[in-house]
């Protein structure tokens, strides 16, 4: 039975995620760096796959998407929620620093989307949903915000390519610190997640801003 996959599954908005699409029958695989904390997350979000990769990691990041699919087949929803949050301001990162970076905030949401979108348009149906930022770049947050710009783009371009065959790409731009019991507590924010899964074709929205007011 075709599941759900998150890749970059922490304690916040990435384990909410799980619970949420888990809570509807959907099996769960679990993609991330923390076996430990993969497997917090896993009891709540039973059935579920932990598999453990970097999203900076192309060759590991593939190798677990392909487990994936061989345990439930082409994912109904991929979730990319991996990211590299730092402070940062103009010129403190060297280069290097820029890139490994960009490596985690956009490279991963690129590989994981170039292995999974084209399966899903095969198919004719898919999600791939990307937690965004930043709805405006901040100068003390220089890497995360360039990241941020990053996949919002990216969603773009995959609903340009992908879209017409059926594959729904979209993301959540979480405009504040995530905070159980706030208004930015993660499973609210989850809701967003099913919501964009479950919307009709001619209904498709392309981003969720969540942001007071």
């Amino acid at each position: 039975m075709p599941g759900a996959v998150v890749i970059g599954a922490g304690p916040g908005i990435g384990a909410a995620v799980a619970r949420r699409f888990a809570r509807e029958g959907m099996p769960i695989a679990l993609i991330g760096r923390n076996a430990g904390k993969l497997a917090e997350i896993e009891e709540a979000a039973a059935p579920a796959v932990r598999l453990s990769a970097d999203a900076a990691d192309e060759a590991a990041l593939r190798g677990a998407l392909d487990a994936a699919a061989a345990e439930f087949g082409v994912p109904d929803a991929v979730v990319y929620n991996a990211a590299l949050v730092r402070p940062d301001r103009v010129g403190e990162l060297s280069a290097r620093e820029q890139l490994d970076a960009w490596a985690v905030n956009v490279g991963g949401a690129l590989t994981a989307a170039a292995r999974v979108a084209p399966d899903m348009a095969r198919r004719g149906s898919g999600t791939f949903i990307v937690t965004g930022g930043m709805p405006e770049p901040k100068p003390e947050y220089v890497s995360l915000s360039l990241g941020k710009a990053g996949v919002r783009t990216l969603v773009a371009l995959l609903d340009q390519e992908y879209g017409p065959s059926g594959v729904h790409a979209a993301s959540v731009t979480v405009d504040g610190p995530v905070a159980a019991g706030t208004f930015f507590d993660p499973d609210r924010i989850a809701e967003h997640y099913w919501r964009l899964h479950v919307q009709p074709r001619g209904e498709w929205q392309r981003e969720i801003v969540h942001t007071p007011g």
